[in-house]
């Protein structure tokens, strides 16, 4: 009976220990697309959200709906400042473009074809 109890703790250790490896993991890819996106200031928001379905802003605002499900209180300035690595009046005065009116027909249609 012993040796049943042994063989069920080992392997709730190794689960938790698998878990926590795949949440380190998962917050290592995190940080590297934060910092990727914080490096290609010239991919714009509008085009993110047309070809992919989120952008900058969505990754904030999970950021602040994942804190809030925890208890952390967050704002959506600091989950914004999180995200683009500045105040986001910042980050927007420095590269954020006028969108073109192609960029917004794209945008349009995508939304179409993906709501929600």
């Amino acid at each position: 009976m012993a040796s049943e109890d042994n063989t069920r703790d080992d392997a709730a250790s190794a689960d938790d220990t698998a878990d926590r490896t795949r949440v380190e993991l998962e917050a290592a890819v995190y940080r590297r697309l934060v910092e990727h996106l914080r490096n290609r200031t010239d991919v714009q928001n509008i085009d993110m959200m047309t070809l992919a379905g989120f952008c900058r802003n969505c990754l904030s605002d999970w950021m602040r709906e994942a804190a809030g499900e925890r208890g952390v209180a967050m704002t959506k300035d600091e989950s914004r400042a999180i995200v683009y690595g500045m105040p986001y009046d910042e980050w927007r005065t420095k590269f954020q473009r006028e969108a073109s009116a192609e960029q917004r027909a794209a945008f349009e249609q995508a939304q179409k074809q993906h709501p929600g």
